[in-house]
């Protein structure tokens, strides 16, 4: 059986989850990417590395995120949110992203271990190499919908 999935499975799939694909479009061409993220019941919130995926999202600020839950070809849920990229440049909300990542055990993909530890400061002197930094940003998630299949 195909239906699906009420307002509440929709949030506890996102909120359960932390790995997805992320959708954009660079006004001619769209990419899938896998990522990592936190969900705080409004805003999707991941990090990248600057590059094609970041540019995309600058250049269109609208994206899609899909989250599954697969156990077998027959049984499965998954989720898509429509929303507005937005990057996080002040401070204090990188600061956070980092400090909810660590909190969740989850990778930041960062090429300094020293951003593990340490002060808002220290992140701040850290994240000042210009290239080498981080992106973060979230997606306010503005539309969800999701499905599942059950034998």
């Amino acid at each position: 059986m195909i239906g699906l999935l009420t307002r509440d499975e929709i949030e506890e799939i996102l909120s359960q989850n932390v790995f997805g694909h992320l959708g954009c479009n660079d006004g001619f061409n769209t990419y899938v990417y896998p990522i990592s993220y936190i969900y705080d019941g409004k805003f999707i919130i991941s990090h990248s590395q600057n590059g094609s995926k970041i540019d995309a999202m600058r250049h269109n600020k609208r994206v899609c995120m899909q989250v599954d839950e697969i156990k077998n070809f027959a049984n499965w849920k998954s989720v898509m949110v429509l929303g507005d990229f937005q990057e996080l440049k002040e401070e204090r909300e990188r600061y956070q992203v980092i400090k909810a990542f660590v909190d969740r055990n989850l990778r930041l993909k960062i090429n300094n271990p020293q951003l593990l530890s340490g002060s808002q400061e220290h992140h701040t002197k850290l994240f000042s190499e210009g290239d080498l930094r981080p992106v973060f940003y979230r997606v306010l998630a503005d539309e969800k919908n999701g499905r599942y299949e059950t034998e």
